[in-house]
């Protein structure tokens, strides 16, 4: 007579939230949400990121994502971990999660899986600096604390986030760089070239007195990495075209680009009615942004 076999044990928690009626933390109903499963979550369930690597959301960016949540509803699904009794944490999406908030959303789409701290501060700053468009900053500041707070080396940090080494480097770099320079490539003042050819200047005023050229007198790359170098450089002070003050119609305008780009627009008229309107991007992905909203393929 054959014996029974008896269930294996020590399956662990994940294989217990497979099935709802086997999870006490989920109220067992036909319905409900189990791990490795896309269900539609309560928002009133879910909590915020605290690991979240990017801290400000553009109102504006937020607004139309809204909108479309609110016309096609929210095709990506969020992914959240299990913190028990129908209580979840966004691992990556909070953008989409607040947008549907703002949308008056009651629930959500959502990928359950089960994480602890470590994994989870690694899944979520992994998951924004490959899918958010994030500036070269707070790309810098994720690569540290995983670093850090994973206890990561450079070379299996390159490893999980799909990038060589040295550019892992170069981003950790910047946060050598003085405060006022790393703003200024936050707003897209100066380039991620630009900011790479500051850093190798060792006095910081010399590397402030030359960021200050180069917002004064657009220099390029290139010049500015001769300027590393110590080269003496003979610049002609640009020749200032005495610029109009803008109307109240044109600062308007100034504010609906700003509103429709959700970035720092330059808008400059001379007394000759000429002019120009400068858009700053930080990356492809940065500047495919501005050529949909153009509706330009």
């Amino acid at each position: 007579m054959s014996q029974q076999k008896k269930p294996a044990l020590g399956r662990g928690l994940s294989a217990l939230l497979e099935n709802a009626k086997t999870d006490i933390t989920t109220k067992a109903t036909e319905n409900a949400p189990v791990l490795g499963s896309v269900s539609m979550i309560p928002i009133s369930s879910i909590e915020t990121n605290p690991f979240q690597p990017r801290n400000h959301f553009e109102e504006v960016a937020l607004s139309e994502l809204a909108q479309s949540i609110q016309e096609h509803g929210i095709i990506q699904p969020i992914t959240v971990r299990k913190l028990g009794y129908d209580k979840y944490q966004i691992i990556s999406g909070e953008r989409r999660f607040r947008a549907a908030q703002l949308a008056g959303l009651k629930e959500v789409p959502a990928y359950i899986r089960v994480a602890n701290d470590q994994q989870m501060l690694e899944m979520a700053l992994i998951e924004n600096i490959q899918r958010e468009d994030l500036n070269p900053i707070e790309i810098a500041l994720s690569y540290q604390r995983l670093i850090e707070e994973c206890k990561l080396t450079q070379e299996e940090l390159s490893k999980r986030v799909g990038k060589q080494r040295s550019t892992v480097t170069n981003y950790l770099r910047l946060l050598k760089l003085p405060p006022r320079i790393q703003k200024g490539l936050q707003d897209g003042e100066i380039t991620m070239g630009h900011a790479r050819a500051l850093i190798n200047i060792e006095n910081e005023d010399k590397q402030l007195a030359i960021f200050s050229l180069i917002l004064e007198q657009g220099l390029s790359v290139r010049e500015v990495e001769e300027l590393a170098k110590g080269a003496k450089i003979n610049y002609k002070p640009k020749v200032k075209r005495e610029s109009t003050p803008l109307s109240i119609e044109e600062k308007l305008i100034v504010g609906q680009l700003k509103e429709k780009f959700d970035r720092f627009v330059e808008f400059k008229k001379n007394s000759k009615g000429g002019g120009k309107i400068i858009l700053n991007f930080n990356n492809e992905d940065d500047l495919n942004i501005i050529l949909k909203k153009l509706e330009i393929e």
